[in-house]
């Protein structure tokens, strides 16, 4: 796996308003799409990348079974911290996103704000196969990424970039282009995909 140790520094250095990722509160698009019933609030949930876990305890408390999993040990202890003040019950785990610690077909919704946009080039589809494993038959991926309209990057895309890289695995629905006033003051671009899994060729 490559190096993805400068996360944990970054919750160790700055405090959470200073961290552009968080929000102090749900992504707008999350609570959103959970209103319109586009994400079924039921079964077992991954927050993947979960940082200090405002979105995951929002789907504790809008009964997802909840699983949150990020790099860094710090945030975890953080996330622990708001779980315990929200009085809801996560399962919080200081782990891999690239080698993912689960049973195969584990969930039903796996929830990622901004992790695979930070994925190095070379393990984009070990990633992506990570994710349609622990995803039940028929469960739900929703992606947000960066969009190529913050300027060019190795990990800024286009839609059909996101199209080229998931549709092998997973049947898409809505792709969302959209800017978000993020927690450090700034505006950044994104595209939010929701998706199916669907069966890999034998």
């Amino acid at each position: 796996m490559s190096d993805y140790t400068e996360w944990d520094e970054y919750y160790r250095q700055y405090p959470l308003e200073e961290l552009g990722w968080e929000l102090g509160k749900p992504r707008p698009i999350l609570v959103e799409y959970m209103e319109k019933g586009l994400i079924i609030p039921r079964g077992k949930a991954l927050d993947i990348c979960c940082g200090a876990g405002t979105n995951t305890v929002y789907l504790a408390q809008n009964s997802f079974d909840v699983t949150g999993l990020d790099i860094s040990r710090t945030a975890i202890e953080i996330a622990k911290k708001k779980a315990h003040q929200a009085k809801v019950d996560i399962n919080f785990l200081a782990e891999s996103f690239i080698d993912l610690p689960f049973n195969d077909e584990a969930f039903d919704f796996v929830f990622d704000m901004g992790c695979f946009h930070h994925v190095e080039v070379e393990e984009r589809f070990k990633f992506i196969a990570g994710v349609h494993r622990v995803l039940k038959e028929g469960g739900v991926y929703m992606l947000t990424c960066f969009s190529y309209k913050n300027g060019h990057s190795w990990n800024h895309f286009t839609k059909q970039q996101i199209i080229d890289l998931f549709s092998g695995a997973f049947e898409l629905g809505e792709v969302r282009h959209y800017s978000s006033l993020e927690g450090d003051g700034v505006i950044r671009f994104f595209y939010t995909a929701l998706m199916k899994k669907k069966p890999l060729p034998k």
